[in-house]
Protein backbone atom coordinates (compact mmCIF):
# COMPACT_ATOMS: atom_id res chain seq x y z
CA UNK A 1 0.00 0.00 0.00
CA UNK A 2 1.34 3.31 -1.08
CA UNK A 3 0.76 6.33 1.49
CA UNK A 4 0.08 9.58 0.07
CA UNK A 5 2.98 12.26 0.62
CA UNK A 6 0.41 15.04 2.50
CA UNK A 7 0.45 11.74 5.14
CA UNK A 8 4.34 11.59 5.60
CA UNK A 9 4.76 13.96 8.54
CA UNK A 10 1.64 13.81 9.98
CA UNK A 11 1.81 9.50 10.60
CA UNK A 12 5.50 9.95 11.66
CA UNK A 13 4.39 12.48 14.50
CA UNK A 14 1.88 10.54 15.31
CA UNK A 15 3.79 6.96 15.87
CA UNK A 16 6.67 9.03 17.71
CA UNK A 17 3.50 10.53 20.44
CA UNK A 18 2.17 7.24 20.77
CA UNK A 19 5.54 5.50 21.32
CA UNK A 20 6.31 8.06 23.79
CA UNK A 21 3.10 7.55 25.71
CA UNK A 22 3.48 3.98 25.50
CA UNK A 23 6.81 4.34 26.92
CA UNK A 24 6.05 6.37 29.64
CA UNK A 25 3.36 4.26 30.89
CA UNK A 26 5.45 1.21 30.70
CA UNK A 27 7.88 3.23 33.47
CA UNK A 28 5.39 4.49 35.31
CA UNK A 29 2.48 2.43 35.32
CA UNK A 30 2.55 -0.59 37.51
CA UNK A 31 -0.87 -2.12 35.75
CA UNK A 32 -0.05 -4.02 32.90
CA UNK A 33 -3.42 -4.42 31.58
CA UNK A 34 -3.65 -0.70 30.96
CA UNK A 35 -0.42 -0.57 29.77
CA UNK A 36 -1.27 -3.01 26.82
CA UNK A 37 -4.56 -1.02 26.31
CA UNK A 38 -2.52 2.24 25.59
CA UNK A 39 -0.20 0.23 23.11
CA UNK A 40 -3.49 -1.25 21.35
CA UNK A 41 -4.58 2.07 21.10
CA UNK A 42 -1.43 3.56 19.87
CA UNK A 43 -1.02 0.33 17.33
CA UNK A 44 -4.76 1.07 16.49
CA UNK A 45 -4.22 4.95 15.58
CA UNK A 46 -1.14 4.29 13.84
CA UNK A 47 -2.28 1.71 11.11
CA UNK A 48 -5.43 3.91 10.88
CA UNK A 49 -3.70 7.09 9.54
CA UNK A 50 -1.51 5.09 7.36
CA UNK A 51 -4.71 3.68 5.90
CA UNK A 52 -6.57 6.80 5.92
CA UNK A 53 -3.64 8.21 3.85
CA UNK A 54 -3.91 5.42 1.35
CA UNK A 55 -3.48 5.77 -2.55
CA UNK A 56 -6.04 3.55 -4.31
CA UNK A 57 -4.83 1.98 -7.55
CA UNK A 58 -7.62 2.72 -10.16
CA UNK A 59 -7.76 2.45 -14.00
CA UNK A 60 -9.24 6.33 -15.04
CA UNK A 61 -11.75 6.87 -17.07
CA UNK A 62 -10.39 9.56 -19.55
CA UNK A 63 -13.24 11.21 -21.71
CA UNK A 64 -13.56 14.75 -22.83
CA UNK A 65 -17.53 14.53 -22.97
CA UNK A 66 -17.52 13.15 -19.32
CA UNK A 67 -17.22 15.30 -15.78
CA UNK A 68 -15.49 12.36 -13.95
CA UNK A 69 -15.66 12.36 -9.70
CA UNK A 70 -12.88 14.34 -8.28
CA UNK A 71 -13.46 12.28 -4.93
CA UNK A 72 -14.85 9.39 -3.19
CA UNK A 73 -18.21 10.33 -0.89
CA UNK A 74 -21.76 10.27 -0.90
CA UNK A 75 -23.61 12.42 -3.70
CA UNK A 76 -25.68 14.70 -0.67
CA UNK A 77 -27.21 17.61 -3.04
CA UNK A 78 -27.78 17.86 -6.79
CA UNK A 79 -29.45 21.37 -7.57
CA UNK A 80 -29.49 24.52 -9.44
CA UNK A 81 -27.73 27.30 -7.48
CA UNK A 82 -26.48 31.04 -7.84
CA UNK A 83 -23.10 30.82 -8.48
CA UNK A 84 -21.03 34.36 -8.73
CA UNK A 85 -17.54 33.66 -7.87
CA UNK A 86 -16.61 32.21 -11.32
CA UNK A 87 -20.04 31.31 -13.09
CA UNK A 88 -22.02 35.09 -12.13
CA UNK A 89 -24.78 33.38 -12.80
CA UNK A 90 -27.05 30.02 -12.48
CA UNK A 91 -25.19 26.79 -12.89
CA UNK A 92 -25.83 23.06 -11.44
CA UNK A 93 -24.06 21.84 -8.54
CA UNK A 94 -23.29 18.61 -7.35
CA UNK A 95 -21.82 17.72 -3.22
CA UNK A 96 -20.04 15.24 -2.79
CA UNK A 97 -19.58 14.22 1.29
CA UNK A 98 -16.72 12.39 2.58
CA UNK A 99 -16.37 10.82 5.93
CA UNK A 100 -13.11 9.48 7.63
CA UNK A 101 -13.20 6.20 5.70
CA UNK A 102 -13.04 7.64 2.37
CA UNK A 103 -9.95 8.15 0.34
CA UNK A 104 -9.19 12.28 0.83
CA UNK A 105 -7.35 12.48 -2.01
CA UNK A 106 -9.73 14.64 -5.20
CA UNK A 107 -8.37 14.55 -8.69
CA UNK A 108 -9.50 16.89 -11.53
CA UNK A 109 -13.06 16.09 -12.61
CA UNK A 110 -11.84 17.28 -16.23
CA UNK A 111 -9.03 18.29 -18.59
CA UNK A 112 -8.00 21.28 -19.50
CA UNK A 113 -6.53 24.88 -18.65
CA UNK A 114 -6.88 26.48 -14.96
CA UNK A 115 -8.80 29.45 -15.70
CA UNK A 116 -9.34 30.37 -11.77
CA UNK A 117 -8.27 29.48 -8.40
CA UNK A 118 -8.57 31.18 -5.39
CA UNK A 119 -7.99 29.73 -1.59
CA UNK A 120 -10.46 31.09 1.02
CA UNK A 121 -9.84 30.88 4.90
CA UNK A 122 -12.87 30.00 7.04
CA UNK A 123 -14.73 28.78 9.74
CA UNK A 124 -15.16 24.75 10.29
CA UNK A 125 -18.91 23.52 10.44
CA UNK A 126 -20.49 19.98 9.57
CA UNK A 127 -19.18 19.56 6.02
CA UNK A 128 -22.65 18.98 4.56
CA UNK A 129 -24.51 21.83 6.04
CA UNK A 130 -25.49 23.81 3.19
CA UNK A 131 -23.57 27.05 4.25
CA UNK A 132 -20.51 25.52 4.19
CA UNK A 133 -19.49 25.94 0.30
CA UNK A 134 -19.65 29.24 1.10
CA UNK A 135 -18.04 29.94 4.88
CA UNK A 136 -15.77 26.82 5.50
CA UNK A 137 -11.79 26.78 4.56
CA UNK A 138 -11.98 25.95 0.45
CA UNK A 139 -10.64 26.31 -2.81
CA UNK A 140 -12.25 26.82 -5.22
CA UNK A 141 -10.63 25.98 -8.80
CA UNK A 142 -12.06 26.54 -12.59
CA UNK A 143 -11.16 24.91 -15.85
CA UNK A 144 -11.98 25.46 -19.01
CA UNK A 145 -11.53 21.81 -20.89
CA UNK A 146 -10.54 20.74 -24.34
CA UNK A 147 -13.64 21.16 -25.97
CA UNK A 148 -14.32 24.84 -24.03
CA UNK A 149 -16.71 23.95 -21.40
CA UNK A 150 -16.17 25.66 -18.08
CA UNK A 151 -16.30 23.46 -15.16
CA UNK A 152 -15.80 24.51 -11.64
CA UNK A 153 -15.19 22.27 -7.88
CA UNK A 154 -14.52 23.26 -4.77
CA UNK A 155 -12.32 21.86 -1.89
CA UNK A 156 -14.46 22.16 1.39
CA UNK A 157 -13.24 21.43 5.01
CA UNK A 158 -15.03 19.72 7.39
CA UNK A 159 -15.69 20.34 11.11
CA UNK A 160 -12.43 18.36 12.04
CA UNK A 161 -10.24 18.69 8.69
CA UNK A 162 -7.95 21.66 9.38
CA UNK A 163 -6.47 21.98 6.04
CA UNK A 164 -6.99 21.70 2.72
CA UNK A 165 -4.36 21.24 -0.06
CA UNK A 166 -4.21 21.81 -3.45
CA UNK A 167 -2.17 21.95 -6.46
CA UNK A 168 -4.26 23.88 -9.03
CA UNK A 169 -2.08 26.75 -10.64
CA UNK A 170 -3.81 29.32 -12.71
CA UNK A 171 -2.95 28.98 -16.80
CA UNK A 172 -1.91 25.48 -16.07
CA UNK A 173 -2.94 22.82 -17.95
CA UNK A 174 -3.84 19.57 -15.70
CA UNK A 175 -4.92 16.37 -17.63
CA UNK A 176 -8.45 14.78 -16.27
CA UNK A 177 -8.26 12.94 -13.34
CA UNK A 178 -4.80 13.94 -12.43
CA UNK A 179 -4.25 14.41 -9.02
CA UNK A 180 -5.48 17.84 -7.64
CA UNK A 181 -4.67 18.00 -3.87
CA UNK A 182 -6.17 16.47 -0.54
CA UNK A 183 -8.29 17.36 2.35
CA UNK A 184 -7.09 16.13 5.42
CA UNK A 185 -9.99 14.32 7.16
CA UNK A 186 -13.78 15.09 7.26
CA UNK A 187 -14.96 17.08 3.93
CA UNK A 188 -16.89 17.79 0.77
CA UNK A 189 -16.10 18.66 -3.04
CA UNK A 190 -18.76 20.54 -4.80
CA UNK A 191 -18.49 20.43 -8.49
CA UNK A 192 -20.30 23.41 -10.71
CA UNK A 193 -21.70 22.25 -14.37
CA UNK A 194 -22.76 24.59 -16.98
CA UNK A 195 -27.18 24.37 -16.82
CA UNK A 196 -28.33 22.01 -19.49
CA UNK A 197 -25.08 19.31 -18.62
CA UNK A 198 -26.55 16.05 -17.87
CA UNK A 199 -26.33 14.74 -14.51
CA UNK A 200 -25.71 11.45 -14.54
CA UNK A 201 -25.77 10.71 -10.64
CA UNK A 202 -28.19 11.10 -7.91
CA UNK A 203 -28.53 12.14 -4.40
CA UNK A 204 -27.40 9.29 -2.24
CA UNK A 205 -25.15 7.50 -4.83
CA UNK A 206 -21.68 6.20 -3.64
CA UNK A 207 -18.67 7.48 -5.84
CA UNK A 208 -14.96 7.32 -6.51
CA UNK A 209 -12.54 9.21 -8.02
CA UNK A 210 -11.27 9.22 -11.05
CA UNK A 211 -13.91 6.24 -12.16
CA UNK A 212 -17.91 7.83 -11.09
CA UNK A 213 -19.06 9.56 -14.13
CA UNK A 214 -21.18 12.37 -12.63
CA UNK A 215 -22.61 14.54 -15.87
CA UNK A 216 -22.00 14.10 -19.73
CA UNK A 217 -21.89 17.43 -21.90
Amino acid sequence: MRIHKEGHIIIIINFLIWTAISGICFIFCKNALINWIVVGIALFLSLFMMWFFRVPVREAVIDDSLVISPGDGKVVNIKEVEENEYFGGKCLCISIFLTFFNVHITWFPVGGIVKYYKYHPGKYIVAFHSKASEKNERTTIAIRTNTGKDVMFRQIAGIVARRVVCYAKESKHFAQTSEAGFIKFGSRLDVFLPLGTEVLVKKGDKVSGQTSVLAKF
